[in-house]
């Protein structure tokens, strides 16, 4: 019997390490990946400021496992009929249960320009190109402006990181942050309050958002916008354009993420979870991609890849097992704005050094739950510095 997990973001991490504790002996299990490291994606915008932060956000992927068998490639094709993966070296791997993770991938939408020259932040080298930027920008002593396109939490981070960065390099007077965002506000899948402290600690640092405001082309020093209820088009002349709009599925998944219910099922055979699928819960809703998200829904699959393993091994006779469903239930949600943070932990908001020190908690708590301590350390470190 073979398990197969694709990708070692938060989903593919948890869900292998929650299966190395729960198949049976007579189970083998593969983790693919196509980095030797495993990426705290949530903490990548700190690298534009503080590019130290790296060697406590990348973690050794052989350091986390014990059972998993890891190989080092990248996914080509995922075939749910067949249950077979095709790799870029041309070899396959057969599976009899798959937990397909992924992860998502930055959408363009086929935008005009957009992909030529919005920097995206998916990577530690996506966030030095914008570091490289930006201090390009503040060090030709000119004044500049930097746009962020999207206002979810990655645009959120990213300027709040550009603002202190500006800040910290005595260039505040001579740097104009923009934040655009399609909908009706900051931080729009997420609760009025929560939204309000967002928008509130932005403009404390200076950044101007513009909301309603829809990128839909760029060149390599303007962007051209249109507003949802007016209409009127206008263009913003910048010095860096950082893009954040947007997700779309894997390469390997033909862009597609596809839509399963509360078991996580994709086929009888393939659990699509994390930031590779749309989720709707056990109570009809939207999960949103997150890491939280993706932590939960593994924990899950694990649940029920390690059920229907032991009902196959025992000849599986009778109906097939109840399989558990997956509910979103989190306490709250946190973001970073440069040197603050605003958290809201259930219907309660705060800011400031409370919410510092919840920022810090949490990504120091998920490193120290898959082992890595020492990034653990460091981070708290880091964090509780920035």
């Amino acid at each position: 019997m073979h398990v197969v997990v694709l990708g070692a973001g938060y989903a593919g991490v948890t869900l292998t390490r929650k299966l190395e504790a729960s198949l049976p002996a007579a189970a083998t299990l593969t983790l693919v990946d196509e980095n030797e490291t495993h990426l705290v994606q949530h903490e990548v915008h700190r690298v534009i400021r503080r590019p130290s932060i790296t060697d406590a956000i990348e973690v050794p992927l052989e350091s986390l496992f014990d059972r998993a068998e890891i190989v080092t490639a990248r996914v080509e094709d995922v075939d749910t009929d067949t249950n077979r993966v095709v790799l870029d070296s041309g070899e396959t791997l057969d599976y009899d249960y798959c937990g397909l993770c992924l992860g998502a991938e930055t959408a363009f939408y086929d935008l005009p320009g957009i992909e030529d020259h919005g920097v995206p932040l998916k990577s530690i080298s996506d966030a030095e190109v914008v570091r490289q930027q930006a201090l390009a920008a503040i060090d030709s002593g000119d004044d500049a402006r930097f746009v962020v396109s999207g206002a979810g939490l990655s645009g959120v981070q990213v300027a709040g990181e550009l603002a202190t960065l500006a800040e910290e390099e005595g260039a505040a007077d001579r740097i104009e942050i923009v934040v655009l965002e399609q909908l009706g506000s900051v931080a729009p899948a997420f609760p009025a309050g929560f939204q309000e402290a967002v928008e509130a600690e932005l403009s404390s640092r200076g950044i101007e958002i513009r909301t309603e405001t829809a990128v839909v082309e760029a060149t390599e020093s303007t962007i051209e916008t249109r507003h949802e209820e007016s209409g009127e088009r206008r263009s913003i002349d910048y010095d860096l354009f950082v893009w954040t709009g947007g997700i779309g599925g894997s390469a390997a998944m033909a862009g597609d993420r596809p839509i399963v219910r509360s078991d996580l099922r994709l086929t009888d055979s393939t659990f699509a979870l994390g930031d590779a699928a749309r989720i709707v819960d056990a109570d009809g809703e939207a999960v949103p991609a997150s890491a939280s998200a993706a932590i939960r829904s593994a924990r899950v699959a694990a649940e029920n890849i390690t059920t229907l393993v032991g009902w196959e091994l025992s000849d599986g006779d009778g109906f097939e097992p109840r399989l558990a469903q997956f509910r979103f239930d989190v306490p709250g949600w946190i973001v970073s704005v440069g040197d603050g943070a605003v958290a809201q932990v259930g219907p309660k908001v705060v800011t400031g050094k409370a919410a510092n020190a919840l920022k810090a908690s949490v990504g120091a708590g998920y490193l120290s739950s898959v082992r890595a301590i020492r990034q653990a350390t460091e981070l708290v470190g880091e964090e509780l510095n920035a």
